[in-house]
């Protein structure tokens, strides 16, 4: 059996000062106690892209319309995005899902059909999905990461996602779960102005006070609060983590599925790797919350996976340090008395 011990040693006699790697030895620890190795892998890199609409879109809390959601999901399928570059850069492999897209969709290569429904309700007025729907969205999520699992031999998998208005009901996520002021959790999203920044405010205070909810109870949450690409993107978490895959989390709404993940089964917080911290203002109050430290700060608030795909060469040289740098013995270095 291999302990966090033998794990540690391996990395602490390499031909460094101790420690002197940083995160990268952090990273190697973390991968090497997944797999129970010491000589980790890291294979068939996968992002998967969770899509849908959101009602409150509607209400004027996105500066872009919300056919900006079908029409990025093509721009993916077609390799012309931000998610489509970084990833094809970094060999890694970019799957999109429609988990409920205002828009039909006919059999499309690399595109997943899950659509719960077209888009979910405002919940300025409803609860935004119904109490099967949610059952759905955990369904299909794990049935994704399922399926993939059968014909891949994937060892990290990231989570991206596209959705005009997922911000507002990230941020309520957020709220809810953190009990962190919701001010705090509510940042400009796709870029809207001062007077539309307040205008959300008032529209996601109003939504929260209009649903006296157990915020305690994760599922009663997401119902009330999610999106289809959120809710789908928590069980998919949830079941990686049951797969035994390393989770790259990417940026603000990504997190906010995390931490819903979490809420059900903190045990996941073991096989996340953070990869950015959003420039979306709520996301380093969230970041803290989990006690989580992201590999990189680039002022980046694109979603999509994009800071997963910027992330995974870091992770790939922790795990290149610990299984091709010498240790002081095989390299008869000295080490320091």
């Amino acid at each position: 059996m291999i302990t966090p011990e033998a794990i540690q040693h391996k990395i602490d006699f390499k031909t460094k000062p101790l420690g002197a790697l940083g995160t990268l030895e952090t990273i190697a620890l973390q991968i090497c106690t997944i797999q129970k190795t010491l000589e980790p892998s890291l294979l068939e890199p996968t992002i998967f892209l969770f899509a849908a609409d959101h009602g409150i879109a509607t209400d004027g809390v996105s500066a872009y319309p919300q056919d900006v959601t079908w029409q990025m999901v093509f721009n993916f399928l077609q390799g012309g995005a931000a998610i489509n570059v970084f990833s094809k850069q970094h060999d890694i492999e970019v799957r999109v899902v429609d988990a409920g897209v205002k828009k039909d969709f006919e059999n499309i290569p690399r595109l997943i059909h899950a659509k719960i429904n077209e888009g979910t309700k405002s919940f300025l007025r409803e609860k935004a999905m119904s109490a099967s729907e949610l059952e759905k969205c955990f369904s299909n999520g794990k049935r994704i990461i399922q399926e993939f699992k059968k014909t891949s031999t994937c060892s990290i998998i990231g989570f991206g996602e596209m959705g005009i208005g997922n911000t507002s009901s990230a941020a309520l996520l957020m709220h809810c779960f953190t009990n962190i002021p919701l001010e705090k959790c509510i940042g400009k999203g796709t870029g809207i102005n001062e007077v539309q920044f307040l205008h959300k405010q008032n529209i996601l205070r109003q939504a929260f006070d209009a649903h006296q909810i157990d915020v305690q109870d994760p599922y009663e949450v997401l119902q009330t609060f999610g999106g289809f690409e959120i809710a789908s993107m928590c069980s998919a978490i949830l079941e990686s983590f049951e797969q035994n895959l390393i989770i790259m989390v990417d940026g603000f709404i990504a997190s906010a599925a995390f931490l819903a993940a979490y809420t059900i089964n903190p045990a996941i917080i073991k096989h996340a790797i953070f990869c950015h911290q959003s420039d979306e203002s709520g996301h380093s109050l969230l970041l803290d919350h989990l006690k989580a430290k992201p590999l990189l700060n680039l002022g980046m608030r694109l979603g999509e996976g994009t800071g997963c795909a910027i992330a995974y060469p870091i992770i790939q040289s922790a795990v290149h340090f610990i299984n091709e740098m010498a240790s002081f013995e095989s390299a008869a270095v000295s080490n320091k008395e």
